[in-house]
């Protein structure tokens, strides 16, 4: 179900802005909820200076899962990633979703984010999936700071290690698992499609190297990717059940360890600066 288009003013969209509840929201569920929250918080502090529209930077965004719902809620957004494929798909959604005109694709990557975008121009920055898949996730993160206006949030989703070694010995491949459990990079095999997953505590570092406080961790897909769908789409009410499960966890330290993503929220300090 698309969002209606209308005016785009921040109160009236902020009626309509939440993503549709389908069984994919169990991957940004957590997620969004937590980024709604800091937006809305940053446009307190940005009203007093008479703007409440943020500047939103979207690394690796793909094809909008959050940057359009962030357009809904009155924010400009810009977007940048490496596949044609996918600006032309954001695109396509902003213009149906009737938020085209505060979404802007950009072909680029974190590494060479300032060829594209402007140095310290943005409210927030969302870092999502793309750690895993740069040469050096310190200099990703120090880039992405290095985006942000002073006090600016950084909203940051990696890989996570620990889900990665249950979901294999969960399904059986123990060698696997072990191999996940000792590789610096976290992968499985040869066959790993993710190049690099993490620790909490390996998140939390880098962020905190490139200047930013941490004011929240959570994990992301604690239960979802264990749950047979089946069970999810047939018993009733059981999506709401495993949202609402999802969320109480997600705050908990000891269910970080096994989430299939890590989500770190923090603040810029007053000077990006190094």
């Amino acid at each position: 179900m698309r969002p209606p288009a209308s005016h785009h003013s921040p109160q009236a969209a902020s009626q309509r802005s939440d993503p549709p509840r389908p069984r994919a929201s169990l991957r940004t569920a957590v997620v969004w909820d937590v980024l709604k929250d800091a937006l809305d918080r940053r446009v307190k502090v940005t009203g007093r200076e008479s703007r409440t529209e943020l500047d939103v930077l979207d690394t690796g965004g793909g094809s909008g899962n959050f940057a359009v719902p962030v357009a809904l809620l009155g924010h400009r957004v810009t977007v940048v990633d490496p596949s044609p494929n996918a600006l032309f798909a954001l695109e396509r959604r902003a213009a149906e979703a009737g938020v085209a005109d505060r979404v802007r694709g950009v072909q680029g990557d974190v590494l060479g984010l300032f060829d594209v975008v402007e140095r310290g121009g943005f409210d927030a920055v969302l870092c999502h999936g793309v750690l895993e898949y740069v040469d050096d996730p310190a200099e990703g993160v120090r880039l992405a700071v290095d985006a942000l206006r002073p006090s600016g949030v950084l909203s940051l989703l990696g890989a996570g290690l620990g889900g990665a070694v249950l979901a294999r010995a969960l399904a059986g491949h123990f060698k696997e698992a072990q191999v996940a459990l000792t590789d610096p990079a976290g992968r499985w095999g040869e066959g790993d499609p993710v190049p690099r997953r993490f620790t909490a505590d390996q998140l939390t570092e880098l962020v905190e190297a490139a200047g930013v406080r941490v004011d929240a961790v959570h994990g992301v897909r604690v239960f979802a990717d264990l749950v047979p769908g089946v069970l999810v789409d047939t018993e009733p009410g059981a999506l709401e059940a495993l949202l609402a499960l999802e969320a109480a966890a997600a705050e908990l330290p000891a269910f970080h360890s096994v989430a299939t993503q890590l989500h770190v929220l923090g603040e810029a300090r007053e000077s990006t600066e190094a």
